[in-house]
């Protein structure tokens, strides 16, 4: 439950902290006085939009906290402890918002986004303002009104589930088809030019491999001459080490340091007489010319212009044209096998969509029998309710169309919700319906902003009746005009403006009978309150403590 709400720099509201208590708590007050801005402030505090109008005049910033008690077992801490946040019995949401814009959220002092403090706060409040019945009149709620009334959460998920799997294969298949149309237009191409790789058989490294070898042969006389000239230095080297050989061999073993020495001379030398002999080998080589060296580098080169790459790369680019074609001739196997699972998809989720259908009708008539239970107390015992199914597109959320319908007379055809009840008929059956579905989940806080807008005398006690019932197992806060549903309360607040200090909006807790009869006499007769209007008022307290 909702156990506190601190209000700071709101509108018209400077520093407020109202306490709150259990079961049906009402709060009245002359238009004007501030009960809306109250609302907002816990509206804001549970994720809704952030309005820069909401920042007062006493500060540049806003800041709104509220703190739930809940049961150990309470759905809300589930979910905070799945996105890693702290989890206690007592919950503090904190909202901060500036003259510029920003906001920042908390829950239990760790920062979160708004859109998680707003799904947190599904889980403990719903505000219904007076212009709420918006919900009922767009029937694409009603579905999740039925779906929430039978507890489906778990079906939902699995319909959702089946059908984002089912969607993303079928999304995966029309990449395919389109994959393949292209490909055939390619096929010819990739062919034909794997045909050519495959016949040029190009290396890695080979440009270079081959402007080096073409250097050397545009050199071919020059280079011949120096490696003559070197040939013949190591002659002389070779004759000069035969000198020096026979000099170490007569020092003994004075000469051993030495001896070492020219062995390594001597490794180094066969290495280089080896390299030039390679040099000299390539350049007397009769299968390399610079024609054939000319005509291979432009026929790789061509290749490589063709297919957009370097010559180095063109192994890899073949190797990429015989893997898409490999495709082409594979695709009518993908293609085949990806239609069967999508059909395996498909049947699994028409199993789960039916499931939840089933499941649906069956509680819809549920709901539409306690739903009509309801209407006689809240002077709509002529009306019918209904709950009309009908089969849609599949979608994630199955296969039906959900329209709650309804007949305020008995002579009239049942039709749509907005063609056929009146502003105050639409919140009484909005009413009704949260009574029913309470049953089903007391874990929320519900809270009323002028359902009994337009509704007076007999009507109006039976809204105040039916919201007193709706509190015997949870929160209940309402605001309202009508002195018949004030009377209902166990708990009373005042709200009014503070003429003393700069007008804001104050909220003060009557507990009093003698204060509560005043209150709810102001109510029934307006400024001036009348010996009748106090009898009126006491006469309702009255009913109500009966």
């Amino acid at each position: 439950m909702l156990t506190s709400l601190h209000i700071k720099n709101i509108v018209l509201i400077d520093n407020l902290n109202i306490e709150f208590q259990d079961n049906l708590s009402v709060l009245t007050g002359e238009t004007g006085a501030g009960k809306s801005i109250l609302l907002d402030s816990l509206g804001l505090v549970l994720g809704a939009r952030a309005e820069t109008g909401l920042v007062g005049q006493y500060d540049d910033k806003s800041n709104v906290t509220a703190r739930f008690d809940v049961s150990n077992k309470h759905p809300v801490l589930r979910f905070l402890q799945k996105n890693d946040l702290t989890s206690e019995e007592s919950l503090i949401f904190r909202r901060t918002l500036t003259k510029e814009g920003r906001s920042k959220a908390y829950i239990n002092d760790q920062p979160v986004s708004v859109a998680l403090l707003k799904q947190a706060g599904n889980y403990l409040a719903e505000i219904h303002g007076q212009f709420d019945t918006h919900e009922l009149l767009d029937a694409t709620t009603h579905i999740d009104l039925v779906d929430e009334y039978a507890g489906h959460h778990d079906l939902c998920d699995e319909v959702s589930e089946k059908w984002k799997a089912l969607a993303d294969k079928t999304k995966l298949l029309k990449v395919l088809q389109k994959q393949i149309e292209n490909a055939k237009t390619d096929e010819e191409f990739y062919r034909e030019s794997l045909e050519d790789l495959d016949a040029l058989d190009p290396k890695s490294g080979e440009e270079d491999t081959l402007s080096t070898l073409r250097s050397r042969l545009m050199k071919r006389e020059q280079i011949s001459e120096t490696i003559k000239e070197a040939e013949l230095g190591l002659e002389e080297l070779e004759a000069a080490n035969g000198a020096i050989w026979r000099a170490i061999n007569r020092l003994g073993e004075d000469g051993k340091e030495s001896m070492e020495a020219m062995e390594r001379l001597n490794a180094e030398y066969q290495e280089v007489l080896a390299a030039i002999q390679n040099v000299s080998a390539d350049l007397d080589n009769n299968n390399h010319s610079l024609t054939d060296i000319d005509d291979r580098l432009f026929a790789l080169k061509a290749q490589a212009r063709k297919h957009g790459c370097t010559i180095d790369t063109l192994p890899n680019k073949r190797d990429e044209i015989a893997t898409a074609l490999n495709a082409i001739e594979n695709q009518d196997e993908a293609l085949l096998s990806l239609m069967k699972e999508i059909e395996k998809l498909q049947n699994a989720y028409l199993r789960a969509a039916e499931r939840l259908s089933a499941s649906r009708k069956k509680y819809a008539l549920i709901l539409s029998r306690e739903v009509m239970q309801e209407l006689p107390p809240l002077k709509l015992e002529k009306a019918r309710f209904d709950i009309h199914f009908e089969e849609t597109q599949q979608s994630a959320k199955g296969i039906d169309l959900v329209e709650f319908i309804v007949a305020t007379n008995p002579n009239s055809d049942a039709g749509a919700l907005d063609k056929v009840a009146s502003g105050g008929e639409l919140s009484r059956l909005m009413l009704a319906i949260k009574v029913v579905m309470a049953k089903t989940v007391s874990s929320k806080t519900l809270v009323f902003d002028e359902v009994d807008s337009g509704i007076g005398g007999a009507t109006a006690a039976a809204v105040g009746e039916r919201l007193a019932r709706l509190a015997t197992d949870r929160q209940v806060l309402v605001v309202t005009h009508s002195p018949q549903v004030a009377a209902k309360g166990q708990y009373h607040w005042i709200v009014s403006k503070n003429k003393v200090k700069e007008n804001m909006t104050h909220i003060e807790p009557i507990n009093a009978q003698k204060e509560r009869r005043e209150e709810i006499a102001r109510m029934l007769s307006g400024a001036k309150v009348t010996a009748e209007a106090r009898a009126a008022a006491e006469k309702l307290l009255n009913e109500k403590a009966a």
